[in-house]
């Protein structure tokens, strides 16, 4: 007995030396953690259990029969953040460059096997160098593995992805498939083929960084959803963050107690929209001034931000926030944005976290780009997102809602809940001056009329009136009391129940 403990002892302390102190050492000298102090960062105190530790790769060839490490280039198990569970996966660089291999790949389905069967997120840390070349297909196939389980758990329980190292080739299409994706500055990457490969068929020259760095997929792709400067930043606002999303599709959105009063007033938003319709404003200073406590997590901030997206709380409740920002391309939908906002309407709506839209735009970015581009099926993505949501949706137009885009916003026509205007929204067609000027074509050439007639038009349409007669806005409401009616909204939606006619699933404009 006492050889077989100590037997198991000693493959214990070779699973927890991963690659050995030296290859410890290089990954520190990166500036990054190890695969286990990225856990006990991420996790509560003592709370991780780890599976699987003795596992090793069942590889014959090219002498790796003779190579096995416990564990083989990954740590699984189970812990808790905030005292709620979560499953994660840790690669392990120092070990075969955190390669996947089936043994790999099969400790990787075990845990997503078992978060779906009680219901919590997993959260996926990687740092590889992708297949594990010795083992051929049967990588591959473990990879396949892993991808049909993120679309099995897509929508069941929240996944989410922390990209901290290398993330290459078929590596990449699992954390695609999960919720989120966040990654660090200098020293994570994403691409489907190196630069090398890049250099070989195009003859283009590019660093890793520029071709899949996270400036790259936080700015440009929009692929990833945050960026931090560091390992440890990025782990301590993932805990943040886990406090706004549920277990699962089967709980409700953790509410967490606030000081902040539920019927609190910001007499300073009544001065927010300036009386010049064509002067930006900032639609963040409306968001902070109306979550609790001023806190919002907010994401893919650098990737179309024409639409602010992210997370805050109204009297303790989640919610997710949905706001054009004037400040950017006059808050206009386009392309970007349209996919940015769709996705987030529908992880909310998966997880039953409630949807507050603010509403500022004067309709979708012309010209040839964006119609070359697909704006038509993109910004169906977005109101197709919104029309099928069945959790509770509150709008709040402050300022402009013209055309199609008034529609897609969360409109009352899109089963939007309570959809509340300032006295300053602008709900039409089109802008007063646009509007006059095809109405009354034959008078265009007279300033003078032309003048008189906007000024008419902007009386009888350019307010929120003529909607509220409609019954399209149920209340319009002073600015300083916007925090104090949507809190009071969460409160009488939050038994909503709305179901969708039942089909096998549906067929958004993709």
């Amino acid at each position: 007995m006492n050889d077989v403990s100590k037997r198991i002892e000693k493959r214990r302390d070779s699973s927890m030396l991963g690659g050995g102190q030296k290859r410890v050492d290089a990954q520190h000298s990166k500036g990054k953690l190890t695969a286990r102090e990225r856990i006990d960062a991420l996790l509560d105190e003592e709370s991780f259990e780890e599976w699987d530790m003795f596992v090793e790769h069942n590889c014959r060839d090219f002498g790796m029969d003779s190579n096995r490490v416990p564990g083989d280039g990954v740590i699984t198990g189970h812990g808790k953040i905030n005292g709620r569970p979560v499953f994660v996966y840790s690669q392990d660089f120092t070990v075969f460059g955190g390669s996947l291999s089936s043994a790999h790949a099969r400790k990787i389905c075990k845990v997503m096997d078992q978060a779906m069967k009680v219901g919590a997120p997993v959260i996926g840390i990687n740092d590889s160098g992708g297949a594990r070349i010795q083992e051929g297909v049967a990588s591959l196939a473990g990879y396949a593995d892993v991808f049909q389980r993120n679309v099995l758990a897509s929508g069941v329980i929240p996944q989410i992805s922390m990209i901290m190292g290398p993330c290459a080739g078929g590596a990449v299409y699992s954390p695609a498939i999960t919720d989120f994706i966040f990654m660090i500055r200098n020293s994570s990457y994403m691409f489907v083929t190196g630069p090398d490969v890049v250099k070989t068929v195009t003859h283009e020259e590019v660093s890793a960084e520029k071709l899949g760095g996270a400036l790259t997929h936080t700015s440009t792709s929009g692929v990833a959803d945050l960026a931090f400067e560091n390992d440890i930043e990025a782990l301590v606002q993932v805990r943040r963050f886990f406090d706004f999303i549920p277990l699962s599709n089967r709980e409700r959105p953790p509410v967490q107690p606030t000081n902040d009063p539920v019927d609190r007033l910001e007499s300073s938003l009544d001065t927010l929209v300036p009386h010049d319709p064509n002067r930006p404003y900032d639609m963040f200073e409306l968001i902070y001034k109306t979550v609790d406590e001023h806190d919002f997590f907010e994401i893919q901030p650098d990737y179309a931000g024409n639409i602010i997206i992210g997370f805050g709380r109204l009297g303790g409740m989640p919610v997710g926030v949905v706001a054009n920002q004037p400040m950017v391309l006059a808050g206009c939908l386009d392309i970007d944005s349209s996919r940015k906002a769709a996705r987030f309407v529908r992880f909310c709506d998966c997880f039953g976290i409630p949807i507050i839209t603010l509403v500022d735009v004067p309709g979708f970015l012309p010209g040839t780009s964006q119609e070359y581009g697909g704006i038509i099926k993109h910004g169906a993505k977005l109101l197709f997102a919104y029309a099928e949501a069945t959790v509770p949706k509150l709008t709040v137009i402050t300022r402009k809602a013209y055309g199609g885009a008034y529609d897609v916003m969360s409109s009352k026509h899109l089963r939007g809940d309570l959809n509340y205007s300032w006295p300053s929204a602008e709900i039409a067609v089109m802008g007063p001056k646009g509007a006059v000027e095809i109405i009354f074509r034959e008078e265009i050439d007279d300033p003078d009329k032309i003048a008189q007639r906007t000024r008419d038009y902007r009386e009888k349409f350019a307010n929120p009136l003529v909607a509220s007669q409609h019954g399209f806005i149920d209340d319009i409401i002073p600015p300083h009391s916007t925090r104090a009616r949507l809190c009071r909204g969460l409160e009488l939606l939050v038994n909503k129940k709305l179901d969708n006619p039942s089909k096998k699933h549906d067929n958004i404009p993709l």
